[in-house]
């Protein structure tokens, strides 16, 4: 895959947004447990980089996904893993259904604003009980009048605490499981909509992630997103760019792991010379290096695909499961290279752990995609 210059414009745009409007308050937002979205989305959104592919009529740079997948792994320089998932969230899962098949009145209202930073969004599809199996969610909207009244509840929604608002998959007749569901804007202002307190994860720690609660919420059947009953496809079409952006930003988040060991390595002595002298360490730390540019390739072939119309759900499902498997090994081995050092909570390393180990769960687990590469090669099922 080629990139032009206008690529690495915005590649360069993200990283010194990085280093200078994020990286710097990291520390501070992880131990608050929740970073200022709004305070950061609207300093992203004024550089365009929130709305890179989307259509430049509601105010995106109307750019192919290329530009996107560009801009996302220069996020994985954010020295944690919570404010770059909350970006793809905004970018890459909450949005892609709305600017593709939302009425002109509905992104008028809410794509617009996502885009400048103004408000922040988030997709409710998890529940307590499903999570990979997507059908399987019970959240209900059941028309009354020209509205809809939803019931139910999501799980481990990011942004939810801070949120404008919701785009949720509920049922909505009670046809087959792939065939009732439909996408709904819901604004978190609505009354019936509640969160619980922010949930205490293993990572992730200035992600604000909830659980949501609508209990009997109305909003307009003018705020369904595209036809009602093509929920589950536009879900799976959002995905393919979910997966896709979950795993680029991976990898200068495992290239930060390598490099801090490197650096750590080389000064650490022990038995009369340092760490990196041994032949072990230096081979095993070359190893993750090609692992990582195997799952580069993977990406950019996945996005190349994508981008030129084709149906990129097999790469994507590859890169998606490369991504969950190296971040639990690289940086669970390069913190075995930092002994008690590694062990430390606020060891670089071992925050990495943390916030990467997501990477094998959420946006569908390494089991998920193992069954769609399987069915692609006529093995069993998907599920």
């Amino acid at each position: 895959m080629l990139f032009t210059e206008e690529h690495n414009e915005i590649r360069r745009t993200v990283a010194s947004f990085v280093e200078k409007e994020v990286n710097p308050f990291v520390d501070q937002w992880e131990e608050e447990g929740i970073f200022p979205a709004h305070e950061v989305f609207q300093k992203a959104g004024k550089l365009g980089l929130l709305g890179i592919s989307k259509p430049v009529e509601f105010g995106g740079m109307g750019l192919d996904y290329s530009y996107s997948m560009a801009a996302m792994e220069e996020w994985g320089l954010v020295t944690c893993g919570s404010i770059p998932m909350a970006v793809g969230v905004q970018t890459d899962m909450a949005t892609p259904a709305l600017a593709r098949f939302g009425s002109d009145e509905l992104r008028r209202q809410f794509l617009v604003p996502a885009i400048t930073g103004d408000m922040v969004t988030s997709i409710g599809v998890s529940e307590p009980h499903a999570g990979s199996d997507v059908a399987a969610i019970k959240t209900n909207a059941r028309k009354k009048g020209g509205d809809y009244v939803i019931n139910g509840s999501k799980m481990w929604i990011t942004n939810s605490t801070q949120a404008d608002y919701i785009v949720v998959l509920a049922n909505t007749s009670d046809e087959q499981k792939h065939k009732n569901k439909s996408l709904i804007v819901v604004p978190t202002d609505t009354p019936g909509f509640s969160t619980s307190e922010r949930l205490n994860k293993l990572g992730m720690r200035s992600s604000d992630t909830a659980q949501l609660f609508f209990d009997d919420v109305v909003v307009p059947q003018s705020h369904r997103i595209g036809e009602e009953g093509n929920g589950f496809q536009m879900q799976m079409m959002q995905f393919q760019e979910e997966r896709l952006a979950g795993a680029v930003m991976t990898i200068k988040g495992l290239e930060q792991c390598i490099n801090n060991t490197i650096n750590y390595t080389s000064q650490r002595e022990a038995f009369g010379k340092s760490l990196i002298e041994n032949q072990i360490v230096h081979m095993r730390l070359a190893e993750m290096q090609m692992e990582i540019e195997a799952l580069r390739a993977l990406c950019y072939q996945g996005c190349e695909l994508y981008v030129g119309g084709g149906d990129p759900t097999l790469l994507t499902s590859y890169a998606k499961l490369k991504a969950g498997q190296l971040t639990r090994r690289i940086p669970s081995d390069c913190l075995q290279f930092w002994g008690g050092m590694g062990y430390m909570w606020d060891n670089p390393v071992s925050r990495s752990m943390r916030d990467l180990r997501l990477t094998s769960i959420g946006g569908g687990a390494d089991e998920v995609m193992l069954g769609i590469i399987g069915k692609r090669l006529g093995l069993g099922t998907e599920r």
